[in-house]
């Protein structure tokens, strides 16, 4: 990924909080016949952040094209939006601006292996829901739903476990911007129906 210097995101912990805020990855991967081949999955990311695990339908054939070691690379994007130039209170100041589009950015780069045991998926998907599951007034639970249903449903998975080798994470907000710049930049995202999180991310 290429990262300015003043976009990037240099806190683990920060990273680590937007990866699990967003809960979610477009996990791509090159077969053998050298096809590159995505799908966006609930990701888990493991908290010494050596591994990421997630499922496939089995209907997917993404799944079949991945041999054992295969290089992937985990995209997670987070809020994006179109920054007009004409936000920036530069603009009439001097007139030289131009668009650009303000968005945050985590790649996780490793290699994968595809797990199909039901011992194994039915893990993953129990640590998967507990993780969402988990702030609610009362918790679903994998083992609430008939075993045989629960077992039904598993066959019609597989899962992916990655291994990271590289964490790589971008937040493109307008920080080259002078400060009434990006005031201009909040506002108009606000005010024009621009995604507010990519507002609340330049200015929390």
């Amino acid at each position: 990924m290429y990262i300015p210097r003043a976009n990037s995101m240099d806190d683990p912990a920060a990273v680590r909080a937007f990866v699990e805020s967003v809960g979610s990855a477009e996990i791509v991967t090159v077969g053998p016949d050298g096809a590159p081949m995505a799908t966006l999955l609930p990701i888990l990311w493991s908290v010494d952040g050596g591994t990421v695990i997630a499922h496939l339908a089995r209907a997917n054939p993404h799944w079949r094209t991945i041999d054992d070691g295969a290089a992937a690379l985990a995209i997670v994007a987070g809020p994006q939006a179109y920054v007009s130039p004409g936000w920036y209170a530069s603009k009439a100041e001097h007139g030289r601006v131009v668009p650009t589009w303000n968005y945050s950015s985590v790649h996780l780069t490793g290699t994968v292996r595809v797990h199909d045991d039901p011992v194994w998926v039915r893990d993953m998907v129990t640590q998967l829901t507990d993780r969402h599951e988990q702030p609610r007034p009362e918790p679903w639970a994998v083992t609430d739903a008939p075993a045989a249903y629960v077992d039904k449903n598993l066959r019609a998975i597989v899962g992916l476990e990655m291994t990271v080798t590289r964490v790589e994470a971008k937040a493109k907000l307008s920080q080259n911007r002078s400060d009434a710049d990006r005031a201009g930049v909040v506002n108009g995202l606000l005010a024009e129906g621009g995604d507010p999180a990519v507002a609340r991310a330049m200015h929390p």
